[in-house]
């Protein structure tokens, strides 16, 4: 059974389940601000629940790749839409800024050197 960490929470769900469904169902969100209510719930066609994702995930979708190619987002970020991901095994969760989640966390594996 697929763990799902995200916010602090450690999330089980069934494999082959939509990421969007379980966090919902969790009482989570994978959109930010005003995006939990003007999304166009899981149709993939606005882009505000791309999410950064670290784990065993299948390949992009024809929906993700042609909304994930145009701004906000930039192809090369690495974002999925959680709306049309299904889930594999475990998986790892970050949620950027902006309305559409465009803005990247910071990565806490790449170190500065000054």
């Amino acid at each position: 059974m697929p763990i799902i960490l995200y916010e602090g929470r450690a999330i089980h769900c069934e494999p082959g389940e939509n990421l969007r469904d379980v966090l919902l169902r969790e009482g989570l969100s994978p959109h930010n601000e005003g995006a939990r209510w003007l999304n166009c719930r899981g149709i993939g066609s606005c882009g505000t629940c791309a999410i950064q994702v670290k784990g065993d995930l299948p390949p992009l979708t024809r929906m993700e790749r042609w909304r994930l190619s145009f701004p906000p987002h930039v192809p090369e970020h690495g974002l999925r839409l959680a709306c049309q991901l299904r889930v594999l095994g475990d998986l790892e969760l970050s949620k950027g800024s902006g309305f559409w989640g465009q803005y990247l966390p910071p990565d806490p594996d790449q170190s500065s050197s000054g």
